[in-house]
């Protein structure tokens, strides 16, 4: 349990190889995670070679640790393989939609976030590589994912070269609403963030990129709303040429 609350997101590592009987006795761990009808909606692509790490690199806008880590893996939803069952046994599959995409992609966060949990017990650190879906079609052509396969997610994963500090997080009474949801009022929303906006290191973004508030930085800088909207658009159209739209 401690070792949840002193998780932390490990972005440099030692060049020491991960073993592939640990890497291996890890994935069959997180494969015991929940998933939805026992079907294991999801594949794993483990990169080790440093050529594949440098192609998948742009997609990922060339972080660092694509490139440093030992292992990279990249974790799919997966419909294509049921489907193939199905119809190698006389049933008709049909999950060529967006519900089942959604079904994959809840199967496929699962057994990544499982894989975290025992990889960091295991003395291993790993960052999760939120870009995965920006450049989706950039890592279906490197990866070479057919139809009904799609990247949900990607982990770096070695032994880690750093102990960085602890990032902080929100009140859990933030987040946890009793029975129903209960709407946040004004005063809410001032006690849950005043933490995180009084950080110096958040006080100093907000200061060197001449904003007014922190959420200022998110809304005109981080996630702006002109890229999630042109990045909701290539999704949508990749999703469709992956046939999980017809």
């Amino acid at each position: 349990m401690e070792s949840l609350r002193n998780r932390r997101s490990i972005r440099k590592y030692k060049q020491d190889d991960v073993p592939a009987d640990l890497l291996n006795d890890l994935l069959e761990m997180s494969c015991r995670a929940s998933t939805l009808g026992n079907l294991q909606l999801y594949s794993i692509v483990v990169t080790r070679d440093q050529q594949m790490k440098e192609a998948l690199s742009p997609a990922h806008y060339n972080q660092p640790m694509i490139k440093t880590a030992p292992v990279v893996l990249t974790f799919c939803a997966d419909f294509r393989r049921v489907s193939k069952w199905c119809e190698q046994r006389n049933a008709l599959p049909g999950y060529d939609n967006f519900q089942s995409f959604l079904n994959a992609t809840m199967d496929t966060l699962l057994v990544a976030q499982t894989f975290c949990t025992v990889a960091e017990e295991n003395g291993l650190g790993i960052c999760y590589i939120g870009t995965t879906t920006y450049n989706s079609e950039m890592i279906i052509d490197t990866l070479k994912l057919p139809q009904l396969v799609f990247p949900i997610t990607t982990i770096t994963l070695g032994y880690p070269a750093e102990e960085p500090k602890q990032v902080d997080r929100l009140p859990l009474a933030g987040v946890i609403h009793e029975e129903f949801y209960h709407d946040y009022t004004p005063n809410d929303i001032d006690a849950i963030y005043k933490v995180k906006e009084s950080l110096p290191e958040n006080l100093e973004f907000v200061r060197i990129n001449n904003k007014e508030t922190l959420a200022q930085i998110f809304t005109d800088i981080r996630y702006t709303k002109k890229d999630n909207e042109l990045i909701s658009e290539k999704l949508m159209n990749v999703l469709r040429q992956q046939g999980f739209m017809k």
